[in-house]
């Protein structure tokens, strides 16, 4: 337990997610400091939060590395096309299969299936495994920057379909591309330029990231208390919705496994799909929703089973880690 304590540690278990725990908790107890109709005007703060966070995102690839990781080319197919298609269409079997999935949490569920995966959680998990690291840093990466087109693409169909209105592909990717793409390429521009000046502060920047990503849950959480959106929903449908989380985790985790051994991966190759593959990017999914639903309530409700989801995949992620390191694979 102590190794899967320092393990959840590293992936920011104590600091990040407490801190969204606490921000929420918060939320709920001054509802109104934190809504669109409080006192303190949150949004020009936010909008420069979201490019500042991926201007850094961008300042930390390394352009050589990304083109040296292009070789791998069946793992890396095989990891995005788990998470940016075989997820979704999961989560759509998921819809047909368990009628009792409420529907006011399909679209959450579904913005969580079109999400990129995780960056630091998924090369973490894969060093303490004894995955393919490098593999693990150039599909983290590329599936961010895929994500940002991909995910609004993604969620114009799933929204029509689940009959929860549009998601405007065009005026959303617009908008992604001012507050997200460019901050990003600009900062791939800087890489050479500006990150050996932040290399030695990576660790203190990772806790600005965090710090804004905690003010826009905090403002979309306050504004779901404000206008009392969770009120209809009991402990127990909450419950479910969590329960449902850790059944769509085991399934991605478990079909990933099948198509590796069938793939003949190697072992290294395997852990690194399994947990590149089934995880999603929290961080993402907060900026990326803040543009694709400006309602902070509705935010509040979509973002409840990506956070769910979330902390099952570092909880059982980091035990699974830790299994896969005491094997000591060769």
């Amino acid at each position: 337990m102590k190794k899967v304590k320092n393990l959840l540690q590293k992936v920011g278990f104590n600091t990040f997610l407490l801190g969204l725990i606490l921000a929420i908790f918060l939320a709920w107890l001054f509802p109104k400091l934190g809504s669109s109709e409080g006192p303190i005007h949150w949004k020009p703060w936010i909008n420069g939060g979201i490019a500042l966070v991926f201007f850094l995102y961008g300042v930390k690839l390394n352009p050589r590395q990304l083109k040296e990781g292009l070789s791998n080319w069946k793992l890396h197919l095989t990891i995005q096309l788990f998470t940016f298609i075989v997820f979704p269409f999961l989560v759509l079997l998921i819809f047909m299969w368990l009628p009792w999935v409420d529907q006011d949490f399909e679209l959450g569920i579904s913005y969580l299936a079109a999400l990129p995966s995780t960056v630091s959680a998924s090369v973490v998990m894969v060093n303490i495994a004894g995955g393919n690291v490098p593999a693990a840093i150039f599909n983290a990466s590329i599936s961010g920057l895929l994500g940002v087109v991909i995910t609004p693409a993604w969620m114009g169909i799933l929204a029509e379909n689940l009959g929860q209105g549009e998601v405007d592909f065009w005026p959303t990717f617009v908008d992604l591309t001012i507050k997200v793409i460019l901050p990003v390429f600009a900062g791939v521009l800087l890489h050479g330029k500006l990150f050996p000046l932040i290399r030695s502060h990576l660790k203190r920047l990772k806790y600005l990231d965090q710090a804004i990503i905690m003010m826009i849950v905090f403002t979309a959480f306050s504004d779901s208390f404000y206008q009392k959106i969770f009120q209809p929903y009991s402990w127990l449908s909450l419950l479910k919705i969590a329960f449902l989380m850790l059944i769509l985790f085991l399934m991605v985790l478990l079909s990933i496994e099948l198509v590796s051994r069938f793939l003949g991966f190697s072992i290294k190759d395997r852990i690194t799909a399994l947990f590149c593959g089934s995880k999603k990017s929290l961080v993402h999914g907060v900026v990326i929703g803040k543009v694709m639903f400006p309602d902070p309530a509705v935010l509040g409700l979509v973002l409840l089973p990506v956070m769910l989801y979330h902390f099952q995949q570092l909880l059982i992620g980091s035990s699974l880690a830790e299994w896969f390191g005491r094997k000591n694979f060769q």
